[in-house]
Parts: structure tokens; sequence; C-alpha cells
């Protein structure tokens, strides 16, 4: 069995979260000391007590994701796993990718607490609130999405911003583009266009200024080699070395998520068991619907951890 480690992004927060592995594990209530220091606030309290609205903002959902994630990889470590032996690759869906590249030893925890706090603040005011949107085109495939919103576009931005599975693709861009794109897609035989509660149009053109931030921000920080390579969001192939992932990290923030090709490309490189480190299961269901049959484990609860453990043995 070859296995990958996925980590989640945006969206798979809720209140909680967490809470559980810290209560039992000591190694995992010290990752959320250590990201309460880096961060300088009682981020691990909005996680546990929040309010939602409060954990959703996204400055404060990005690092709390890796924060849970990461708990439960020192879990995990505690229990036996040795990443690098027993793990074959490393991914995470957007913001889960600083959590993949704190897993493997690429960013300190510290370090990447600190860069998705300064991620999810510039992707928050690069486009003033209600100028972007995002929506959800079910049943169309990628290149018909593409389609939809360059016909939808008009000189503004309107762009595939994740292709997250077999007939799940996301747009973002310009609000009065995005809406356009969503009933033209329609009106184009989509199952279903749903504009999403999201605050910011991520991972579209109009997150420029936000890439300048990141730039800036990630010059200052150490990137190691991972001890498992990263397959990366904008390449959907794998890479090890640390100016590429700087490079690829700064690309991210306005380039397209590719999930669907990241997931297929691990299944085709022998990959048949994705474990989802962290908060929720989405990625665990979009997998099933990427590549039938893959073999899914989840880890986020205590009750997790031993199952997890008997199927890295």
């Amino acid at each position: 069995m070859s296995i990958a480690f996925t980590f989640p992004g945006q969206g798979s927060q809720a209140v909680g979260m967490g809470k559980a592995l810290a209560d039992e594990y000591v190694v995992a209530r010290a990752v959320y000391e250590e990201v309460d220091d880096a961060l300088g606030e009682k981020l691990s309290d909005v996680m546990w007590n929040g309010p939602a609205e409060d954990l959703t903002l996204t400055r404060n959902a990005q690092p709390a994701l890796m924060a849970a994630s990461i708990a439960a990889m020192r879990v995990l470590e505690e229990k036996g796993l040795k990443l690098k032996d027993q793990v074959a690759y490393v991914a995470g869906h957007s913001l889960g990718e600083y959590s993949a590249l704190a897993a493997s030893g690429a960013l300190s925890l510290a370090d990447t607490a600190r860069l998705l706090r300064t991620r999810g603040e510039a992707m928050q005011k690069a486009v003033p609130v209600g100028k972007g949107a995002m929506a959800a085109i079910l049943g169309m495939s990628l290149e018909d999405v593409k389609a939809v919103a360059d016909e939808a576009a008009d000189g503004e931005v309107c762009q595939v911003a994740n292709d997250n599975a077999t007939g799940q693709v996301v747009i973002s861009g310009a609000k009065g583009a995005v809406e356009k794109a969503a009933d033209l897609a329609k009106e184009k035989g989509a199952m279903k266009a749903v504009l999403l509660p999201v605050s910011a149009p991520f991972h579209c053109a109009l997150m420029a200024p936000a890439a300048d931030v990141m730039a800036d921000a990630l010059a200052k920080v150490s990137i190691y080699a991972p001890s498992v390579p990263l397959v990366a969001n904008v390449l959907a192939s794998p890479i090890t070395d640390p100016e590429a992932i700087r490079k690829h990290l700064v690309e991210q923030v306005t380039g397209m998520v590719r999930w669907s090709e990241s997931i297929s490309w691990l299944a085709n490189n022998g990959v048949d068991c994705l474990f989802e480190v962290g908060t929720g299961k989405v990625l665990t269901g979009l997998a099933r619907r990427i590549v039938k049959g893959i073999g899914t484990v989840k880890v986020g609860e205590p009750g997790d951890i031993e199952a997890a453990m008997a199927k890295l043995a």
C-alpha cells in the first residue's frame, strides 16, 4: 500500500475543532500553545469556543485549520508515525498546502502560523467586500466551465479557481461576472451553480495584491526540503526544492487549485490510500469522486488515531 497525506482548506472549519485531541494528548495541546504564542493571541479559544463568525474570518480560519492538522500529525508521530518512511507524498488544498509543508518539516510551525495569518489578511484586503464573488458549478466539465467563465468575463476577471473533482469546479472573480457565469452555466446544462458564502474571490487575478504581500513574507522565512515530496496545487505534480516551493506558494494565491488533477496524479503514481489529516471530511468526499475505489482514512478525532496507525503499520 502506498499512502499520501492530504490537508484540508478553508470551509472545513467548525467551532470545537481539535479540542478533543488537545484534551487527550499533551503533544496536540502544545501545538495550539505554540500557534497562540506565534500569533500573540488565543486563536485556540476562538477555535474551541467560537463564535463561528470569528472563526470563519479568513485571518483566523487559515491558521486554525493548519493548527488542527498539525496537532493530529503530532499525535500520529507520538504513536510512531515516521512520515518519510511510511508516506509517499503530501498535498494540501489551498491553505492546506502550508499544513502539508509544516507536517513535512519544510516550514516551522510558528512561521506557518504567521504566514497564514498574513495570507488571510492579505486575501481579505485585496478586494473590497462585495466587489468579488465565487460560485460552485456542478455537473459540468472543467473545459465547459472555463468557456462559460471566459464568455461571462467581458473585460472583467472571471476564472476557474478550484478544479475540485469531476463535475465540481469553482469560479472566482468580479461579482457581476461571476453571477453572469453562474446563470450562463445553468443555461448551458450545469446541474447547479451556487454562489458561495465567501468574503473574497480567492485564487483569481484579483488576488494579485495578496500575492505581492506573500512574496515579501515568504522571502523572509526559511524553507527546507520537505521530508516527502509535496504535490503542489499549481502544478499537480511533486516538488521538493525549497526555492520552487517558495515560488509556487506565491503563484498559488492567484492560480488555480488543481485538486482533481493532483489526486489523479497520486493515483496514477501508485498511491492507493489517502489520509485526510485535520478537521472535517471534505477531501475524503472529493477523493472518492475523483478516483473510484481509492482508500481513505480520516484523522482528526481521538477515535481516529488507532485506526490510522493500524493502517500505517
